[in-house]
């Protein structure tokens, strides 16, 4: 049995919204999901070479001041800072926008799943900016593509790089390793098979380990972002799960890159990332026949993440009951900007301090500060990790407190019930926004029943 309009809309997407129809059936959904990425060119944030530019400036500005601290040269350095804080708030305008406005929503819930997989989490100063560049050029064009092109592009990018001091890492026996007595860094290389492809129990070895760190050597970075030094490259081959890689000399990116597209294709990634893929859409506890198909599609379609979405969608297991799943936090409050149904003004307007309360301290209160997840495994998707007292508490006092600023003309509770909830709406949220003696109280009350808040 196919998933109903309403399924596909809360479990692939964020939620009903009263500026667009929930998708008639999984073909459209998919027809959305792999047409133009309208959305994206509509709400615009600064790609990885224009941010990664901005960061150069900001970084040569401080430079010359630490030289010289003429006025010229403080001045330089409060427009580098200022950029870098314009584009981080362009970032999260775009976001909000993106997620409350689209007709493509399941677009914007599989990015953020794949932002989750590949944390990179480079708090403050000039690299902040960054981290939503590499979301847009690493990880947001793969989305319905080949998982070893995504797998790709982040490997390279700088913000991974610098995240997993991949940067620091130096071949021992390289040129600039005798020279320098600097060493091997393994983070890159066993986040790359724990976490991002073949998953802790994938049957590799920390001789493998090893083997793939010393092949990494030579990722590094420069002003201008990307860089291949092969100066830093550990000499001779590599052999990594039973495969031999490397030993020319120079050492060549695209024997690097030849490890990373196995690695993509290994019968292991497409295991671990199906049951993945079912947990966070679907079940913490995901029916083995969902994982086993995906994995199955994965495998036959050699990653292509488009036919494995489709597979994802279109299964029974996807058409069960919603409600089992919680949502966490940024989920939470995007799927209620969707609900509210604002005018693009209203986000892409917002100003910092508006944006901190509405978007950035609400999220920190409510336990997942956006794109600062605790380590490389990101934030995790059981229930009892976000349905606690103090998560609770914050998401309460955002409901009933952040429509108001992000629509002021509020909906009545009474229809603003159906549109958020439809027929999900038990008998007490009903009575709830029925009775309330605001309407700003009663849309604060939908927001935070238990109905919301689980998908």
């Amino acid at each position: 049995m196919p998933a109903d309009p309403l399924t596909l809309a809360i479990r692939f997407g964020y939620g009903l919204s009263p500026l667009h129809p929930p998708p008639a059936d999984a073909d459209a959904l998919m027809a959305a999901l792999t047409g133009p990425d309208r959305i994206a060119r509509q709400y615009r944030q600064p790609p990885s070479p224009l941010a990664l530019s901005r960061v150069a400036a900001q970084l040569q500005a401080k430079r010359a001041m630490n030289r010289d601290e003429t006025e010229a040269n403080r001045r330089a350095l409060r427009a580098a800072n200022r950029q870098l804080a314009e584009d981080y708030d362009d970032a999260r305008r775009a976001l909000m926008a993106r997620a409350a406005l689209s007709p493509d929503p399941f677009r914007e819930r599989l990015a953020a799943f794949w932002t989750d997989h590949f944390t990179v989490h480079l708090p403050g100063g000039r690299w902040r900016s960054v981290v939503p560049a590499y979301v847009e050029s690493a990880i947001r064009p793969f989305v319905a593509g080949r998982f070893a092109d995504m797998l790709r592009a982040v490997v390279t990018h700088p913000a991974m790089l610098v995240y997993l001091d991949q940067f620091q890492s130096v071949g021992p026996q390289s040129r600039t390793g005798r020279q320098s007595g600097r060493g091997l860094n393994e983070n890159l290389a066993r986040e790359l098979m724990e976490l991002h492809t073949l998953g802790v129990d994938g049957g590799y070895t920390q001789d493998d380990v090893r083997e793939l760190a010393e092949l990494l050597t030579g990722l590094s970075i420069s002003d201008e972002g990307f860089a291949f030094k092969p100066q830093l490259a550990e000499p001779g081959p590599e052999v990594v799960l039973g495969r031999r890689y490397g030993g020319a000399e120079p050492a060549r990116l695209d024997e690097v890159l030849a490890a990373v597209d196995d690695l993509a294709r290994h019968p292991a990634t497409a295991a671990h990332l199906a049951r993945k893929l079912a947990v966070h859409f679907v079940s913490d506890s995901p029916d083995p026949d969902l994982v086993a198909a995906l994995a199955a599609r994965w495998r036959e379609t050699d990653g292509d993440l488009a036919a494995v979405a489709e597979r994802l969608v279109t299964h029974p297991a996807s058409a069960a009951p919603l409600g089992a799943k919680a949502k966490r936090p940024q989920e939470f409050l995007l799927s209620a900007l969707r609900a509210l149904g604002p005018v693009p003004r209203a986000l892409t307007g917002m100003g910092r301090r508006t944006l901190d309360g509405v978007f950035s301290a609400p999220l920190r209160a409510m336990g997942q500060a956006w794109l600062e997840a605790p380590g490389p495994d990101g934030w995790p998707e059981d229930a009892g990790s976000w349905i606690t007292p103090q998560g609770l508490a914050a998401r309460i006092t955002w409901a009933m407190a952040a429509p108001r600023v992000v629509r002021p003309d509020l909906p009545d509770p009474r229809d603003f019930v159906e549109t958020a909830l439809g027929p999900l709406a038990g008998r007490e949220t009903r009575f709830a926004a029925r009775a309330a003696e605001t309407g700003w109280e009663g849309v604060g009350l939908v927001l935070a029943s238990p109905e919301f808040n689980r998908r």
